[in-house]
């Protein structure tokens, strides 16, 4: 494993030497100690590396992610995994806003509370939050699945597209065109596998299915007052 402590070495210094590395790479095992809250760590990796973060870090964590695993053991800030590709990024305490916010594909596991607008217009990343979310997650969803052990605050999936979200707690309130639907035995399944690839423990069956009515895809003056 190669340790990089950013008390003694730069984030620009890390991404350099991560975003140098060749795809057959033999450095796949990395160790971060000492982020002290740093901005932008392991952002726009493009090669199947793991790499361990000792530490809270802050803003875009993982930002463009694309086959890394990431671990964050503490607290993230604002846009963890934000335009993710593909992959995995787990945080084991908290996240701030707009966790998620675009990615498009890979798995983003937050163990504890994520904020506000966790999945905000997420394209087909799949993300599971252990605990609850802010207001207005999952704003603008196109594609991929939200997944909530814990409570929803307002406006869950306000003008929400294809995106699906599941809560196993209870939901504040709906944003516009955001619905309950039913959850039949396939979406449990669906619920079920993401937990287990999380590794988050709770029972599939308890989730809830909320997604779109489809009614402000194109505008019609009889749904004006909802835009």
């Amino acid at each position: 494993m190669i340790t990089v402590d950013l008390a003694h070495s730069s984030v620009r210094d890390l991404n350099e030497r991560l975003h140098r590395l060749p795809p057959e790479t033999n450095e796949k095992a990395w160790r971060v100690v000492n982020p002290k809250g740093a901005h932008a760590v392991a952002a726009g990796l493009t090669v199947p590396v793991e790499i361990a973060i000792d530490g809270h870090v802050g803003y875009y964590c993982g930002g463009m992610n694309q086959a890394a695993t990431i671990i964050v053991d503490g607290h993230c800030g604002t846009g963890i995994g934000e335009n993710m590709m593909s992959g995995m990024i787990r945080v084991t305490g908290n996240a701030s806003q707009s966790a998620g916010a675009s990615g498009r594909g890979g798995l983003l596991v937050i163990e504890g509370d994520a904020s506000a607008r966790c999945g905000i217009s997420m394209k087909g990343i799949d993300i599971v939050v252990g605990g609850s979310i802010g207001h207005m997650s999952c704003f603008m969803g196109q594609a991929g699945s939200l997944v909530v052990r814990g409570d929803a605050d307002h406006d869950l999936g306000d003008s929400l597209y294809e995106a699906e979200i599941f809560v196993a707690g209870t939901v504040a309130s709906l944003g516009a065109d955001c619905i309950e639907k039913e959850m039949a035995p396939a979406h449990v399944a669906h619920v079920a596998a993401l937990l287990h690839r999380a590794q988050i423990a709770a029972n599939a069956a308890r989730f809830r299915r909320y997604g779109s009515a489809r009614k402000l895809y194109n505008f019609h003056i009889d749904h004006a007052g909802q835009y």
